[in-house]
């Protein structure tokens, strides 16, 4: 069980931290393509993207956590 838990904590972290790189790097296209395309919109893109950005980190976080509480049943 012990090895179980170190394991699932470790691929916890990893998927995590892996879909939130792509999703970050997703986002961050996307608003920078749109301010490229329409500099004047820069303003309403930002606070979106910055939103959007701060709730797909979070999830990493929740990760992360779960990897800690799994790392203390080890």
């Amino acid at each position: 069980a012990t090895f179980g838990f170190a394991m699932g904590a470790g691929v916890a972290i990893s998927f995590a931290a892996l879909g939130g790189g792509i999703g970050q790097g997703i986002c961050m296209r996307g608003a920078l393509e749109g301010i490229a395309r329409n500099p004047n919109a820069s303003g309403k893109i930002f606070t979106p993207m910055i939103i959007g950005l701060a709730l797909i980190e979070s999830l990493v976080i929740y990760a992360l956590v779960i990897a800690f509480i799994l790392q203390g049943k080890v």
